[in-house]
């Protein structure tokens, strides 16, 4: 016995239920999936914009109080700045307006010589000893020694590249600082200035550096931005061609990228012993 359908009455298989089924649970599985990727994207995303700012810059800041409290009672930590490599009997440890604090061309100009600071150890390695201020940016901020990422960038310290020369002595006083994240402390940098004051604090001295010249960009290789003598192998326009006392601030450009570099260049200036 047939049975018969009335015409217009569509009917509905077993099977055609199940595969729809089937579709709806991965639809609805998918769209859990995309909001759950969503929602992890933007925790990292608050996590690197926010939390490592927020963490870092406060250790930077407590590293910083450290350093000061341990300048002023004379006494040496473990994790501080014991060592003061600006110090020194090199011939270069004192550059223009040594001991005097005065910019030259003022009275009170001294010679470039012999420092008056007595000769100190390196300092050891991820060992913050120094302090970086930048009155326009509203910045202090810890200097230790390497460009560890991990044991130095990461925890908001300004990093100084091993190697290169150390605050007050002649040669090139090179650091390294994060542009974004885990404290950015050079992430306004292309705000400086020709003629800035860039101010390094030890043990011994405050040394004062004046902004002379920005490379906007160049290469990650570009290994002639931290020699001595400072020059561009990229852009060989930027540069010097004379020894003398510099300090070069080096941070990544674009922001939130690290394909380029950007480079800040200053000359020692004066020194105003503690």
């Amino acid at each position: 016995m047939r049975t018969r359908v009335a015409a217009g009455v569509r009917v509905v298989r077993h099977g055609d239920r199940r595969r729809r089924a089937r579709r709806r649970r991965v639809l609805w599985s998918g769209g859990e999936l995309l909001v759950t990727a969503g929602l992890v994207l933007l925790l990292l995303v608050v996590h690197q914009l926010w939390w490592t700012n927020r963490e870092a810059r406060r250790g930077a800041e407590r590293e910083v109080s450290a350093l000061e409290r341990e300048w002023g009672s004379g006494t040496a930590s473990g994790g501080g700045g014991a060592a003061d490599p600006g110090g020194g009997s090199d011939g270069g440890a004192a550059g223009p307006g040594a001991g005097s604090g005065a910019k030259p061309g003022g009275s009170g100009k001294s010679r470039a010589g012999r420092g008056p600071y007595p000769p100190a150890a390196p300092p050891r390695r991820s060992q913050a000893y120094a302090v970086l201020a930048i009155p326009r940016l509203g910045l202090r901020v810890p200097v230790a020694e390497g460009v560890s990422k991990a044991e130095v960038l990461n925890r908001g310290y300004v990093g100084h590249y091993p190697g290169t020369g150390q605050p007050g002595r002649a040669g090139n006083f090179a650091l390294a600082g994060h542009r974004n994240t885990h404290g950015e402390p050079f992430r306004y940098l292309p705000r400086l200035r020709r003629g800035d004051d860039i101010e390094v604090e030890t043990r011994s001295a405050t040394y004062t550096y004046d902004v002379d010249q920005v490379l906007p960009r160049t290469s990650a290789a570009d290994s002639g931005v931290v020699r001595a003598v400072p020059r561009s192998r990229v852009r060989p326009g930027y540069g010097y061609d004379e020894p003398g006392h510099y300090l070069t601030l080096t941070t990544c450009t674009p922001e939130f990228t690290s394909r380029y570099r950007l480079v800040v260049w200053a000359k020692l200036v004066s020194v105003r012993p503690r």
